[in-house]
C-alpha cells in the first residue's frame, strides 16, 4: 500500500497498551514506513564506537540520564543519514557525529554551548544557518519510537522534524491490569506468553526451548499502577502539544486486535492515495 506523502508517526500509551503490536502490525502493512528507535540508535552508535556513542557511553557508565541534547542529536544525524532533513537551498544537511557539533555543509558548531544553542533556536546557532526542513517525499516516513515522552522533548524535535500523526492509545486501566497479571517471560529469548490469550504450551514452561518462564518485576500490579499514575502525569502535557498542533488522534480499545483496524484506517485516510 502506498503512500502519498511522508508519515511521521509517534504512538502514545501507558506501559503495557501495546504500542509495540501497533508498531508491528504498522511497519507490516505500510512497506514505505521505516522504525526509529532512540534506544536502539544508542546501543548501534555506541556499539560502533562513534564519537558520539562514545560520549553516550561514559554519560551512562557515570550514572547519568542522557540528555535530550544527545538524543535529539542521535535522531537528526540518522535522519541526515538517510537524507530525510533539507536546507533552504534543497540540499541535504549534514550534521557530523563529532563529539562536540553538528555541521551544515562546510560548517561546524565549535562546542557544545553552541550545540545547545542550535537545538533550543536552530535559527540563533549562527546567522548563516538554516533551518532544516523534513522532506514530505512517502519515502522518508517513519515511526518514532521511544522519543519524545515529554511535551518539552516534543517542542525541541518540533525545531527538527515535525511529527504528523500522534497516535494516543487508550485502553481502561484494569484491562491492562489484568492483561499484565496474566504474562509470564522467557527472559533469554524475550517471549512472551499471557495465560489469558497466548498461553504456553505446557504451563510455565517457554514453547521453544522448555526452559521455565518468569513474571518482570514491573509487572506486579502496585508497580504497574505507580507507573501508570507517572505516565499520566508526562503523557497528558505531550498530548496537549500535539492536540495543539492539530495532529493528535486518539483511539479506545479493550484489545490490540480491536485497536489495530481503528488504526489503520486513520492512517490510510491521512497519507494513503
Amino acid at each position: 500500500m502506498r503512500l502519498r506523502r511522508a508519515a511521521r508517526v509517534i504512538l502514545v500509551g501507558a506501559p503495557g497498551v501495546g504500542k509495540g503490536t501497533q508498531s508491528e502490525r504498522l511497519l507490516h502493512r505500510f512497506p514505505q514506513l521505516s522504525a526509529i528507535s532512540s534506544g536502539d540508535l544508542l546501543r548501534n552508535n555506541v556499539k560502533q564506537r562513534t564519537p558520539l556513542g562514545i560520549k553516550v557511553e561514559s554519560t551512562m557508565k557515570a550514572g547519568g540520564l542522557v540528555s535530550d541534547d544527545l538524543i535529539l542529536r542521535l535522531i537528526s544525524n540518522e535522519l541526515n543519514q538517510r537524507g530525510w532533513l533539507f536546507s533552504g537551498n534543497n540540499k541535504a544537511n549534514v550534521m557530523t557525529l563529532c563529539s562536540s557539533g553538528m555541521a551544515t555543509e562546510g560548517q561546524s558548531l565549535d562546542d557544545d554551548a553552541e550545540v545547545a544553542a542550535f537545538l533550543s533556536s536552530p535559527a540563533l546557532a549562527r546567522n548563516s544557518y538554516v533551518q532544516p526542513r523534513a522532506s514530505d517525499d512517502p519515502s522518508a516516513s517513519f515511526l518514532l519510537d521511544g522519543f519524545p515522552r515529554t511535551a518539552t522533548q516534543a517542542e525541541r524535535l518540533d525545531a527538527i522534524v515535525p511529527i504528523n500523526l500522534a497516535v494516543s492509545i487508550n485502553t481502561p486501566l484494569e484491562v491492562i491490569v489484568e492483561r499484565i497479571s496474566g504474562r509470564w517471560v522467557h527472559e533469554p529469548s524475550g517471549r512472551v506468553y499471557n495465560t489469558t490469550y497466548n498461553a504456553p504450551q505446557v504451563p510455565g514452561r517457554d514453547d521453544v526451548t522448555g526452559e521455565p518462564l518468569v513474571r518482570r518485576s514491573d509487572d506486579d500490579e502496585e508497580v504497574y499502577r505507580s507507573r501508570f499514575r507517572k505516565f499520566r502525569e508526562t503523557s497528558e502535557p505531550l498530548l496537549e502539544h500535539y492536540a495543539r498542533k492539530g495532529v493528535l488522534w486518539e483511539v479506545e480499545g479493550m484489545s490490540s486486535d480491536e485497536i489495530t483496524p481503528k488504526l489503520c484506517r486513520e492512517f490510510e485516510k491521512r497519507f494513503v492515495d
